[in-house]
């Protein structure tokens, strides 16, 4: 299979290198564009609109783009690469993107924007907030890939949470992307000059705690796969979670 992956924390992360190293392994043609710095949190920008972007050559087929997420899909299935993706497979993210999520991650960006062009598309996320089981992660994803594109759907694309557990997961879950609250702070200084200098303080975040949501799969240690529109970040409605333990 013909893989384009990129991501939103950069072409260096472990999650994308790691990825692309046991992808090659299995047999499959990959192809990395990735941004050259990190760009979490950009969502769907694209700068392909206003300015070009570079493609740095970076090992193996690989090249870091000076651009978003966005862009190196777009680059990736426009015509910067000989050949056309069969699938593109965004991250492994550093850290979850679970529900609301969805609408600040570039990872996701990533897997909507090749997913409008009809091409099948995976957003991958590794949870978590300090030791991160890559090895894992990556074997899981290689594993499963053709399990996970076979949850994919035209018009949509999948996002994909993989419990950050060394001993893996206990199975996969269809889910819907949960209501997050992030609580957040922002404060407002005055400086000398006049001008107002404002810093936003992450709070505690709170969830809707359906039983059937990412943030609940993830959390009782399943993969959650949650299929979302591309024209606009909506939760498809499953009657009940469809569950599947390995």
């Amino acid at each position: 299979m013909k893989i384009l992956l990129t991501n939103d924390d950069g072409i260096d992360s472990a999650g994308i290198q790691r990825l692309a190293e046991i992808l090659r392994s299995r047999g499959h043609k990959v192809y990395v564009i990735a941004p050259d710095i990190n760009r979490s949190g950009i969502s769907h920008a694209v700068s392909l609109l206003a300015n070009p972007v570079k493609l740095s050559e970076h090992g193996e087929d690989s090249w870091a783009c000076s651009g978003y997420p966005a862009d190196c899909v777009i680059a990736g299935i426009m015509g910067a690469l000989n050949d056309k993706p069969d699938a593109v497979l965004s991250g492994i993210n550093k850290g979850a993107n679970l529900g609301t999520d969805l609408i600040y991650s570039g990872t996701a960006a990533a897997a909507r924007q090749a997913s409008l062009a009809g091409i099948p598309a995976v957003a991958l996320s590794l949870a978590g907030d300090d030791c991160y089981y890559w090895n894992m992660a990556a074997l899981w994803s290689a594993d499963h890939l053709e399990e996970l594109l076979a949850y994919w759907e035209n018009d949509t694309f999948l996002n994909v949470n993989i419990p950050n557990n060394p001993h893996g997961p206990g199975g996969i879950a269809e889910t819907i992307p949960a209501k997050k609250n992030y609580n957040d702070s922002l404060s407002v200084m005055t400086a000398p000059d006049g001008n107002r200098w404002c810093f936003l303080a992450a709070g505690q975040e709170t969830v809707t705690h359906e039983t059937n949501n990412d943030w609940n799969t993830v959390a009782r240690n399943f993969v959650s796969i949650s299929r979302v529109y591309s024209y606009a970040c909506v939760r498809p409605f499953y009657p009940a979670a469809a569950v599947r333990r390995d």
